[in-house]
């Protein structure tokens, strides 16, 4: 399994790039968790360049998606996708492993 994003996530991801000048080539997507948040778990996403040895790696239609192993524990198998509606726009996670979630949807129990 892997972590997999939507073409709509793709696409916002692509833009986001373009509009802060990022190279395409070698930004990646880091997609993580950390404690906290209503549930007990808070979704990360952030655009960068440092990969660790120890990531996991996986590339979604042009856009490099990397996940810290401890993370990935958590995050195997989800899939992000990204919403424009009118309560709301963001990225949106479709995790297997969540127990539980909370009514805002940046977290999970496990």
């Amino acid at each position: 399994m892997a972590i997999h994003l939507t073409e709509t996530a793709i696409r916002e991801i692509q833009t986001i790039m373009k509009q802060q000048d990022l190279d395409t080539e070698k930004t990646c997507l880091r997609v993580g968790v950390k404690g906290g948040g209503c549930s007990g778990f808070s979704y990360l996403l952030d655009l960068t360049e440092q990969a660790k040895d120890a990531d996991e790696k996986f590339e979604e239609h042009g856009v490099a998606v990397i996940c810290d192993p401890k993370s990935y524990l958590y995050l195997n198998g989800t899939t992000i996708d990204f919403k424009d509606e009118i309560m709301g726009r963001g990225f949106v996670f479709n995790n297997p492993n969540a127990s539980s979630t909370c009514g805002c949807g940046s977290s999970f129990g496990a």
